[in-house]
């Protein structure tokens, strides 16, 4: 008797191939089908992928006032600060002196909506080796971090507490000299950017920036001012006698992302996001680019926690939005900010100086 085994061996009516699947006895084939969706469980993932990106990447708002702003609300809020008194004069015996009057300042912020996405079809999303999904999210988070952070920084660069640092020959630190040379700028024009003149972010010119604070008596922040500086400028300050002393031994639990070392009182944060600038407002005199670091303490500025407006992530699976044919899927996201609203003008101080990398760096 003979037996086929082959038949007992028939691999089925669906076999997955590259393309297709197909009927192993017959050779028909059979487009693949699309019942793959993204779970609420994978959702959470994703999101959670999202906020973890862009929070790694946050540094200005981490030092921000935070003020919620309810739902059904109108997209304004207002902070309110205490108007201060003068100090008081000599009384004279039996006379009732002047009282002084009070009140509150009132500072307004609104909001506005900001949000990207991008598609991604069926087949990318089916063919390809690595987690598009995943990988768009990952930076889509990234892309958030970073429409926060300059949404932040430009309203930051509104104030009018205005720093230049002092031109110096960046070899010896000493004061530089020349025809037409200031020692002291005035503006973005004066500020020289050359092997031998620069106006350059210096120990001395943190310690200048940290007596103009204290002068204001501005609040700390844990006891410290903070500054926010770009990496050119602090690639420079790192060069300087001053800060290599300081940190020869110095190793500060870092309390604050992104930051890379304290002096004068003040701890620094490194972001790539930091302005650099130019054009006629900002060039300096070599008409290359020049840099603002923002030194602030306690509450200098504020930002607005809209309810049911925070950063939010957003997938429509293919079988969503994927028009007849479930061809495509989107993700993105969106939140609502007022980026920034300077709360104290006396509270952030701009310092302004220039680079060994202001002729190679571009405007950011």
């Amino acid at each position: 008797m003979n037996i086929n085994l082959q038949f007992f061996a028939d691999a089925g009516t669906l076999v997955n191939g590259t393309e297709n699947y197909v009927n192993a006895g017959t050779g028909a084939t059979t487009a693949f089908t699309d019942s793959k969706t993204l779970s609420p469980e994978l959702k959470a993932f994703y999101d959670t992928e999202l906020l973890e990106n862009a929070r790694t990447e946050l540094f200005y708002a981490q030092f921000a006032k935070r003020q919620p702003l309810p739902a059904n609300h109108k997209g304004q809020v207002e902070w309110r600060k205490w108007n201060t008194f003068d100090r008081a004069a000599k009384l004279t015996e039996g006379v009732i002196p002047t009282g002084q009057k009070f009140g509150v300042t009132t500072v307004t912020g609104a909001v506005d909506q900001y949000g990207t996405y991008t598609s991604i079809t069926d087949k990318l999303e089916l063919r390809a080796y690595d987690d598009v999904i995943l990988g768009a999210t990952e930076e889509m988070g990234a892309s958030a971090a970073e429409t926060q952070e300059k949404l932040i920084r430009d309203a930051l660069l509104l104030g009018t507490n205005v720093l230049y640092c002092d031109n110096i020959n960046p070899a010896t630190g000493a004061a530089a000299s020349g025809s037409g040379v200031v020692a002291t700028p005035a503006g973005c024009a004066q500020m020289e950017a050359s092997a031998s003149a620069m106006s350059m972010l210096t120990p001395a010119m943190i310690n200048k920036a940290v007596t103009i604070m204290k002068k204001n008596r501005v609040p700390r922040i844990n006891g410290r001012y903070y500054a926010v500086i770009h990496p050119s400028v602090a690639h420079d300050l790192r060069s300087c006698e001053g800060w290599i002393e300081a940190h020869k031994y110095a190793a500060p639990e870092e309390l604050f992302n992104g930051e890379i070392g304290e002096l004068h009182g003040v701890r620094f944060i490194e972001n790539v996001f930091a302005p650099v600038l130019a054009g006629d407002d900002y060039k300096n005199k070599a008409n290359t680019c020049t840099y603002a670091s923002y030194f602030f303490g306690k509450d200098a500025f504020g930002i607005i926690d809209p309810e049911g407006g925070a950063l939010e992530m957003i997938i429509h699976d293919k079988g969503e939005i994927g028009g007849p044919l479930n061809q495509f899927s989107t993700i993105g996201y969106k939140f609502e900010t007022n980026g920034a609203t300077i709360l104290y003008p006396e509270r952030l101080l701009r310092v302004m100086s220039c680079s060994s990398f202001s002729a190679s760096d571009e405007v950011n």
